[in-house]
This record gives C-alpha cells, structure tokens and sequence, in this order.
C-alpha cells in the first residue's frame, strides 16, 4: 500500500460510514453532503471490493469485513489526531489540553490524585481523563496506547514498550476487625483455609498469582473489579484479602478491618505508566512524562510514612 496516493479523508469516512451504518447521517456527522458521502462510499468499496454497507430491507447492515474495519478505522482517527496535533513546544501554563490515562481503581486513586493536585498547580488548562482499562489492553497493548496518553501498570503484566516507573508498594493482609480466628497475624494456614476477597481481571491477578508461587490455591468467595471494594467485601466476615499499602490507609478509615502483614515474601508492586512510542517527540507528552517522573518520585519519598502501618493497626485494634 502506497500511503501517499491514500486520501486520508477517507479513513475519517469509513469511520463515520460503519459506526452510523446511514450515509445521510455519516455525512452530517462529518461535515459532507448526501452526494459527497455516496460518492466516498464508492471509492470505499472499490478499494476494498466489498460492500461494507448491505442493505438489509430498510437498513444497512455491515458486512464482515465491514465489521472488522469499524474498530480498526477508529483507531486509525484517533492515532491520525495524535499524530497531527503533536507540538513542537509546549507551555503548560498556557495550553489547553486532555490527557487520557487508563488504569485501575488502585492507579487513579494513588497516582492519579496525586498527578491531578500537581497539574492543579501547574497547569490550569489540562484536563486528565481516567478510563479503566479493557481487558484487551494486554492482547493489543501497542494498538490500545497508540490511541491514548499511557497505560497505569505494574510490571510483570506487559512488557516491549516503553514506561515511566512512579512508584513501589507493598502487599498486606485484610481481615475483619472482629475476625474470629485471625488474632495478631495472619498465617500461611489461614491463607488456605479461609475464604477470599479478590479483585480479579481477566489479565491481572495479583492476589492468585502470588499465592500460586507458594503452593496456595486461595478459596474464592468475592471477587470485584475495583480494589477499593475488598475492605467492604471482607468486613464482618471470615473472609481475608491481600491489598497494596498505600491503598491500606483508605481501607481502615472505610471499613471495620485490619492491616497485617503477609506471612511470606510477597512481590511487591512496581507501578509504571507504559506510553507508545508515537509520542515519543511530542513536546507535551514529553512534559507529561516528566510530571508523571516527579510525581513518582514524591510518592516514593512520601513511601517511609507508611512503614509499619500494618503493626500501626494492628495495635490499634480492639482485640
């Protein structure tokens, strides 16, 4: 394919054609008239040799190639808008721009909130979008962060792009506060004989993945999406979880639970923001980079506060 004898005005067409599946439609969507759509659908379906759009009594419906091309030519505009709006400079206190980062419920409240507050300061024109992540982020990683700013993940789940590492933590136990057998800690037996609390995605569980290494196969009882909810999952019941320290201040002020530390040498958690390299000269993703660097480091050098919360909870604890 000769890319430079492709208008690329087409691309922005064939989105519009297969996600609205009307050409009136498509063209008011995109600024083009009736006439001048119909003329795109032609050359659409020249160049493919396939229908696209097949009428189907008073609709049009998408052939298979049809469907195949929807997902792959939105992705396609919104890479092309990256591309074209890319900056040479960029002045953070001037411009007016949304970054969009997926990551789990963890990633946003830990590093998220902490990037919002500095470019609060910094740079009142951004805008952060947080969107949680689909489980296909891991079978096309480069396709997915191609189209947004990164990706909020521990190392171990991707690997082959490049990323900015922010920060560690480290894994604890989560029990009731009353729990009935776990008293100052928790012990390998209770970790295979209790019940469990997971957040689990289809690509990433870390609470299974740890146990695994140690021959524990954990008797799931909940499992959630978000990993704010396992304290509430856990709570009044026999139930235990594992959840990393930073998150662990929030869990003993939302629930009646307990923090100890884990009977073995779990792995801790190396968070990253991956990026593709399309963004690797782009003056304001390069800042974006930079902010995302400092405020790591501030959450690393903030991490000694939180050494010895688990015993800290524990002595408090009414039991």
């Amino acid at each position: 394919m000769n890319l430079s004898r492709l208008d690329l005005n087409l691309v922005v067409a064939l989105r519009a054609l297969l996600e609205e599946r009307n050409v009136t439609r498509a063209g008011e969507r995109i600024g083009l008239s009736q006439p001048a759509m119909s003329a795109a659908l032609s050359r659409l379906r020249r160049h493919f040799d396939d229908e696209l759009l097949a009428r189907t009594g008073n609709s049009y419906e998408l052939t298979p190639l049809g469907v195949a091309l929807r997902d792959r030519s939105a992705t396609a505009c919104d890479l092309l808008e990256r591309v074209f709006t890319s900056q040479a400079d960029f002045d953070p206190t001037a411009e007016t721009r949304e970054f969009t980062l997926l990551a789990s419920d963890y990633g946003a409240a830990v590093f998220g909130a902490a990037l919002a507050r500095a470019l609060h300061q910094e740079a009142p024109g951004i805008r952060l979008a947080f969107q949680h992540p689909a489980p296909s982020v891991v079978e096309n990683t480069a396709t997915v962060l191609s189209t947004v700013d990164g990706l909020l993940m521990p190392h171990g789940v991707i690997d082959g792009l490049p990323a900015v590492d922010l920060f560690s933590d480290r894994w604890l136990c989560l029990v009731a506060d009353d729990h009935p057998e776990v008293r100052d800690e928790v012990t390998l037996d209770h970790l295979g004989r209790l019940p469990w609390a997971v957040y689990q995605r289809p690509y990433d569980a870390p609470a299974a993945r740890q146990l695994s290494m140690i021959g524990i196969s954990p008797r799931v009882e909940v499992s959630v999406q978000t990993f704010q909810l396992l304290p509430h999952m856990v709570e009044g019941t026999r139930r235990v979880a594992m959840i990393q320290e930073r998150l662990a201040r929030r869990a003993v002020r939302s629930a009646a639970v307990r923090v100890l530390p884990c009977p073995f040498e779990a792995v801790p958690v190396q968070e990253a923001m991956w990026w593709h390299p399309v963004h690797a000269q782009d003056a304001a993703h390069i800042w974006l980079r930079q902010k995302a660097a400092e405020v790591g480091a501030t959450l690393t050098a903030d991490g000694d506060a939180l050494e010895g919360l688990g015993e800290a909870s524990q002595a408090a604890s009414p039991r």
